[in-house]
């Protein structure tokens, strides 16, 4: 029994063998007569490690770690699955044909061309053209950042509040700019720009950064914690949070009064958000936990409220436009009673 079964396996296995070659053979594009397959594989894949570095990163980030990709309606799959995003790139649309099924969480062939072309041409990224902003239609042009701009902007809140206008109803806690408005802060645009002591202007990142997201969000990383394919700003270091200033460096090249000016930022914002926080629930317009009551409000209500989730879900405590987050929870502190 024992020699059948030996005979059996040493007769099938060649041919299980061989149909797993064919199968492999047919997931790339047909190979050219008499050239080496490691001629084309090798155009990406033989570059040290650069690749397991860059996934080891990646596998760190938020993009890929996050648990909303089953966000998959039409809606929101645009920026929720890695298939929305890719159509809707493709498609040139706000939104998609239908529903994703199975749907997968931002991942390397979201954001690069991976085996288009076989060629180092598939690292270049899915898009870089300039965004028009859907809060306003503003011009969001920021190089390789651009892509990040097409999801991390806020969404047109329904109803949006006017400067002056009637008031608005608001129907669910969660109205508002939704959770991305990063493209719009650093851009200096998209709040409710309520006249006040503080002028709206921009601080210099808007002016100096030109690859915007990208060129401090991914410079050399520090491991798989902060920078490159991380995207992260911050690491862990001897028990405590420490910024990772590799992509800030060409600027500011005194680290502790960089530290000193994150610091500064991040302290005073917050007192503002505390006390633009306070009276807005005097006002019964938002709760404790930072959701809006819903009902009939002024517009200058709601108009404070947005600012209030404008800056607070930015969550860069300044770092992206500091003067402009000031002049919106400054001028909402001193229009309210």
């Amino acid at each position: 029994m024992k020699r059948t079964t030996t005979h059996f396996i040493f007769a099938v296995l060649p041919m299980v063998l061989l149909v797993f070659v064919i199968s492999c053979t047919k997931q790339g594009p047909q190979g050219t007569p008499g050239v080496d397959a490691d001629a084309i594989c090798g155009t990406c894949h033989n570059v040290s490690s650069d690749i397991v570095a860059k996934q080891t990163q990646f596998g760190a980030s938020g993009h890929a770690t996050g648990s909303t990709f089953e966000r998959n309606s039409a809606d929101c799959a645009v920026c929720h699955t890695s298939q929305g995003f890719i159509e809707r790139i493709e498609n040139g649309t706000d939104e998609i044909a239908g529903d994703v099924s199975n749907p997968v969480h931002i991942n390397c062939r979201t954001c690069h061309n991976i085996h288009l072309d076989y060629e180092e041409s598939d690292y270049d990224l899915t898009t870089t053209a300039a965004v028009s902003l859907w809060i306003d239609g503003s011009i969001f042009d920021f190089g390789s950042g651009n892509i990040c701009a097409n999801c991390h902007q806020p969404r047109v809140p329904s109803p949006k509040p006017e400067i002056g206008g009637e008031d608005v109803t608001i129907p669910s806690p969660y109205w508002g700019l939704h959770h991305g408005p990063q493209s719009t802060m650093l851009s200096g645009t998209g709040g409710y720009e309520i006249a006040g002591s503080m002028s709206y202007t921009n601080s210099q990142h808007t002016n100096l950064v030109t690859e915007g997201c990208v060129k401090c969000h991914m410079p050399d990383p520090y491991g798989n914690q902060a920078g490159g394919h991380t995207f992260n700003m911050t690491y862990s270091y001897h028990g405590h949070d420490a910024v990772w200033q590799e992509g800030c460096t060409d600027c500011h090249t005194d680290g502790n009064e960089l530290e000193t000016l994150i610091a500064d930022a991040s302290d005073n914002l917050d007192v503002l958000l505390v006390d633009l926080k306070a009276k807005l629930i005097t006002e019964g317009v938002l709760d404790s936990t930072d959701h809006v009551i819903p009902g009939t409000h002024s517009s200058l209500l709601a108009g404070a409220a947005m600012n209030y989730l404008f800056v607070l879900e930015d969550r860069s405590k300044g770092a992206h436009n500091y003067k402009y987050a000031e002049a919106l929870l400054s001028n909402s502190i001193e229009a309210l009673p």
